[in-house]
């Protein structure tokens, strides 16, 4: 996510406004509206970026059809997919050139499952990731594949515990269903929901920042939640400041993956006025990964001598 927030900011340097961005960068609205004052628009039709101009594609990915209506309009494309994005777009093209039928575990309505699903739409059926007797059904109600060379992917923010009891009730239905070589499931997602189980209970409450549109952020309140502690998300300090936190002695605040720090800290100021200021950090894992910037476009960006 910060990758892709990066992306846009040194566009806007090397560039300058206005720099089009299919959908929303990131899911989250403060993040949103600071690249907007800096000059970026944000679309949601290619329709409105008028032709020629530059079109930064969001870190959730697209399908290649938009890619091909962004060529048709002569738009000079950037790609700030994130690469564990990516990584699923190259796993489902691999498995349908393999013969495979593909189960896409994810939201239908995602805009990243939107843009995997749009890679071999004829391949691929999307299952939601649901539990319980509704999942059952909707198991149950899957028309029988194409054949039984089967694989599944899975989209990269998804609640750990619910993937895997879909991926379990698929394979119960579909015995020779295999898994990707390698987790979808984002490794800051993972981290972010093993640190909640990590401290939930030692927590009376858990307080989740993000946007109220992200799919990270409301999978650590679904945890938070399985964990038994109560738990609500938060887009930033002003929504908190209506909240009653008075029948709590200790409070567990964590964020989405595209969150500015700033809102954490804002958060954390505000439970510190209220008495809350023994503040003990967790430490679950630390994140040393780090994905490059595009390579034509760090190039470009050194012979402008702008640093990155």
């Amino acid at each position: 996510m910060d990758r892709a927030i990066k992306i846009v900011d040194l566009a806007l340097d090397a560039y300058g406004p206005p720099i089009y961005v299919n959908h929303e960068i990131v899911h989250n609205h403060h993040v949103v509206d600071r690249l907007s004052k800096r000059g970026a628009v944000f679309l949601q039709s290619l329709e409105d970026a008028p032709p020629g101009s530059r079109l930064i594609y969001s870190a959730h990915g697209v399908p290649p059809s938009l890619r091909e209506q962004a060529r048709a309009r002569n738009l000079i494309e950037l790609d700030a997919t994130c690469p564990l994005v990516t990584k699923v777009h190259l796993e489902a093209l691999k498995y349908v050139n393999q013969g495979c039928h593909i189960y896409l575990i994810g939201h239908a309505n995602h805009i990243e499952v939107e843009g995997t699903y749009g890679e071999a739409p004829d391949h691929i059926t999307i299952v939601e990731p649901e539990s319980g007797e509704t999942l059952e059904r909707t198991i149950a109600q899957l028309p029988d594949p194409p054949t039984d060379k089967l694989r599944y992917l899975t989209q990269t923010t998804l609640n750990v515990n619910e993937c895997y009891r879909v991926v379990d009730a698929l394979k119960k239905r579909f015995p020779t269903l295999k898994a990707p070589p390698t987790e979808d499931i984002c490794y800051a997602t993972t981290n972010r929901q093993d640190a909640v189980k990590g401290v939930a209970h030692k927590t009376d409450f858990f307080i989740v920042v993000g946007a109220n549109i992200s799919s990270n952020s409301k999978r650590l309140v679904e945890v938070a939640r399985e964990e038994g502690t109560p738990a609500e998300l938060f887009q930033g300090v002003e929504e908190l400041r209506g909240y009653n936190l008075s029948a709590y002695q200790t409070i567990g605040v964590t964020s989405g993956a595209s969150t500015p720090d700033l809102l954490v800290d804002e958060i954390l100021e505000y439970l510190a006025s209220l008495g809350f200021d023994d503040v003990r950090t967790y430490n679950h894992v630390e994140e040393t990964l780090e994905f490059n910037l595009p390579y034509e476009f760090r190039k470009e960006l050194e012979t402008k001598g702008i640093p990155v």
